[in-house]
């Protein structure tokens, strides 16, 4: 790999943009309903306030997080066609004869079978590989391997 930040897919650049975007809005509409100053009520306001603070810090450091990965992160090319990059679709024969095609992307947001993150470790097992390599990576039951049957066309957006 590079020793800088990993590139990003335009798919999952275009994603993290969306992702940037709710964020600041949800921490908009949650630091409104937060006093500027030190009114006095109950103790459910006190800890209604602070469960909304504490949602505008969790809001704060989601959005550093992406702003950072956005403004360090170089855009990758498309996934090279002969070798198992950011987007490229590929199918895999694990170690018990079961096939898959997957697709290798950054960002996970919803459980999706047919994703592989990047940074898991089948994903960094596959990156840079081509068809007919096999691989060695660690799954829950131990370490395992898994071969590139074929490398198809990058998943088209959704």
């Amino acid at each position: 790999m590079t020793d800088g930040p990993e590139p990003i897919s335009a798919d999952d650049l275009r994603e993290l943009e969306r992702e940037l975007t709710e964020l600041r809005a949800a921490r908009g509409k949650v630091a409104a309903t937060l006093p500027d100053d030190d009114m006095v009520g109950d103790h459910a306001d006190a800890a209604e306030e602070l469960d909304r603070a504490t949602e505008v810090t969790r809001l704060d450091q989601r959005i550093t997080e992406i702003e950072a990965r956005l403004r360090t992160a170089p855009v990758a090319g498309p996934p090279p066609a002969d070798t198992v990059g950011l987007g490229s679709t590929v199918t895999v024969r694990f170690a018990d004869g079961a096939e898959s095609t997957v697709t290798v992307g950054e960002l996970a947001e919803a459980p999706d079978l047919n994703l592989v993150t990047a940074d898991s470790p089948l994903g960094r097992a596959l990156l840079g590989h081509g068809a007919g390599d096999t691989v060695t990576y660690r799954a829950p039951e131990g370490p395992t391997t898994a071969t590139v049957v074929s490398l198809g066309p990058p998943a088209p957006p959704a």
